[in-house]
């Protein structure tokens, strides 16, 4: 059996090599199917009005030239089929928590995973205040979420979405939660520059509702949702 890497920032990204770092450790059977090139935001989207190719840059590493949700798609129809054990995504440079899953491209690589009936976790880190990410520690903190969420009975049509807190170094070693999604949006705010509208909202600002996974990876805790379809 096979577990599936991808993510939705390209197959060169330092987030998917910390991911491969974790599953080498958990002496996991491995491939690497990620994107090409970055597709940060695209959602669920999959290409199906052009064809696409696939660089075998070796027997267990793929770069697609399409989304997130393709490369799970290629994974389990063409490269693997009936091999796909697991799909994990990320890790993600950015929060994807609450209204973020239905933009994220990382957490529709698993979703699409659920819909075939095989389970996925999706893992983002929270950035704050435009503070690099410690990708060492990403991998410590991504472990551990691993090794609790696959020792489960994985339930059909629900897939895990993870976000780790952004740490200082003095910061106590988070504890893992197991949270609803937040039902807020994200915010809206706009600055109108020469008729071109940009966007100003502030992630850190964004409304949350009490006990949600805003609220928890945001007081630097793990915050752990299973969704389901």
């Amino acid at each position: 059996m096979t577990i599936i890497l991808t993510n939705d920032d390209g197959i060169d990204a330092p987030g998917l090599r910390s991911l491969l770092q974790v599953t080498a450790k958990k002496l996991m059977n491995v491939a690497i199917v990620a994107p090409q090139l970055p597709h940060s935001g695209c959602g669920h989207q999959v290409t199906t009005h052009r064809p696409f190719q696939l660089e075998c840059r070796s027997p267990a590493e793929f770069a697609v030239d399409g989304t997130p949700a393709d490369c799970t798609r290629i994974s389990v129809s063409h490269l693997f089929p009936d091999e796909v054990e697991w799909v994990l995504s990320g890790i993600n440079p950015g929060g994807n928590l609450g209204a973020d899953v239905y933009i994220s491209g990382t957490v529709a690589a698993v979703r699409e995973a659920a819909l075939h009936r095989i389970p996925g976790i999706a893992i983002s880190h929270y950035i704050q205040r435009r503070r690099p990410i410690d990708w060492d520690l990403a991998a410590q903190l991504s472990l551990k979420v691993l090794d609790k969420l696959m020792s489960l009975p994985p339930q059909p049509g629900t897939y895990w979405n993870v976000n780790l807190p952004h740490l200082d170094i003095h910061s106590p070693e988070p504890e893992i939660v197991v949270c609803p999604l937040c039902t807020q949006p994200l915010p809206v705010a706009y600055r109108l520059e020469a008729d071109h509208f940009h966007y100003a909202g502030d992630y850190s600002q964004r409304r949350r509702d009490p006990g949600s996974d805003v609220e928890v990876c945001f007081s630097g805790q793990i915050s752990v949702t299973p969704i389901e379809l």
